[in-house]
């Protein structure tokens, strides 16, 4: 189902951050390097060092028109694809901050870091407007519900927190995991969040209560990454084990799975994130190995 189409190589160091652009077929890339890279899914070529800076970046987010780069310093950046520049470096946390993502209807910015807090942005100035204490340790990765109602933070610690996102109250706590959590997202209906950790379980947590429904022992290693397909049936997972895996959004069957071992090809070392192109024909990964590899999915 997924057959290999392309590898990327250039980058120098290990790529921790994969966004698609708010244009088709556009790709960016960050890590160790200190540069957010572009590429070209239509071209299958590099475009450019879009941007250089100035610690390594942990995590990149796309929105509205606009780029949003999250470093190991603590600060953030913003560049804006109309203007063609930066228009505003945050110092928003003191330790490295890990996830971003958009309220969209409260037009608010939420970065979550090392520090244990999550601190909200106005999209308008980048301002602060609140900061949450969510946990005493790092706050790895957000997922907010299609309705945008709710937000889940996986933590360090092994637990998921809940929290309403009209007034950021918190609602409940999910304590089923035994290590860090390392990924999570929704069900694009809300059927369901799934988590996944270092201690290689997914969950399964039915909505609206969070009723832990499953747990698959689903790799060898940590699970750093979920995407679920724009318009199928299915979501992928990246792995610290090397490897991808497609599974049904339905009754959770594997489909493939994709290793050097199993097929191949594949990367040689932890893959960090996976993000599937606009139109979902493509899946595209990269991680530790300095690669980005683009998967076609083909029925």
């Amino acid at each position: 189902m997924l057959q290999h189409l392309h590898t990327f190589t250039g980058h120098q160091n290990p790529i921790y951050a994969l966004v698609k652009s708010d244009k088709e077929g556009i790709f960016f890339t960050a890590g160790n390097d200190k540069g957010v890279v572009e590429w070209s899914l239509k071209e299958m070529a590099f475009v450019m060092v879009k941007l250089p800076v100035q610690s390594s970046v942990y995590y990149l987010h796309s929105y509205n028109n606009q780029l949003f780069i999250a470093e190991r310093s603590g600060a953030f950046s913003v560049f804006d694809f109309e203007k063609q520049e930066v228009v505003a470096r945050v110092n928003a946390h003191p330790k490295p901050i890990f996830g971003m993502a958009t309220v969209a209807h409260k037009k608010e910015l939420l970065t979550s870091s090392e520090d244990g807090t999550v601190a909200i942005w106005s999209l308008g100035d980048f301002s602060e407007l609140y900061r949450l204490p969510i946990s005493t340790d790092t706050v790895r990765c957000i997922a907010i519900s299609p309705d945008e109602k709710e937000i889940a933070f996986g933590c360090k610690d092994g637990t998921i927190h809940i929290y309403n996102t009209e007034d950021y109250s918190l609602k409940q706590i999910l304590k089923e995991h035994t290590m860090a959590i390392t990924s999570i997202a929704y069900h694009p209906s809300r059927k369901y969040l799934i988590s996944g950790s270092r201690d290689a379980q997914l969950k399964i947590w039915d909505l609206p209560n969070y009723e832990l429904s499953k747990s698959i022992p689903a790799h060898m290693f940590g699970i750093y990454d979920i995407a679920f397909h724009p318009t199928l049936p299915y979501f992928a997972t990246a792995s610290q084990d090397k490897s991808i895996k497609l599974w049904d959004a339905e009754n959770f069957k594997l489909y493939k799975i994709i290793s050097i071992e199993k097929i191949g090809i594949g990367h040689s070392h932890s893959i960090n994130k996976i993000a599937w192109s606009h139109d979902g024909l493509k899946l595209l990964s990269t991680g530790d190995d300095k690669k980005v590899m683009v998967w076609a999915l083909e029925s």
